[in-house]
């Protein structure tokens, strides 16, 4: 009994990995993007990154600028770093973005998918 309860175990993390793996997609591998929309997207629920901590101890600000596929339903698709005043910056306001919600941006009232660039500021104010 225990055997197939760990082949069950097993077979499920494998599926969880699989469909993880199958979501995560880079900006470029994601082509059907609408270029000009009527409505760009909004925030609708946004995450603060979290501030490396030498960097607040030293008072050291800085920013990200990350480029994003938002779906049609408003979700983060993909997300990379495009630049970043500090290498540390880099990670943290990956992760806030990628908890985003938006408002899908539209066309002719039709919601689509675009491309955007978001900044991440980081002030130690």
């Amino acid at each position: 009994m225990i055997g197939k309860n760990r082949k069950v175990i097993f077979a499920s993390l494998s599926c969880l990995v699989l469909a993880l793996c199958v979501r995560a997609q880079s900006v470029a591998d994601i082509t059907d993007i609408t270029p000009k929309v009527d409505d760009p997207p909004v925030p609708v629920r946004t995450v603060a990154p979290d501030y490396p901590p030498d960097l607040r101890r030293n008072k050291i600000s800085g920013m990200a600028s990350i480029l994003v596929v938002i779906g049609e339903k408003g979700d983060v698709l993909a997300a990379e770093v495009n630049k970043a005043s500090r290498e540390e910056f880099k990670e943290p306001a990956l992760e806030a973005i990628k908890k985003w919600k938006f408002k899908p941006a539209e066309l002719a009232g039709k919601a689509v998918k675009v491309r955007v660039n978001i900044p991440v500021r980081f002030s130690v104010d």
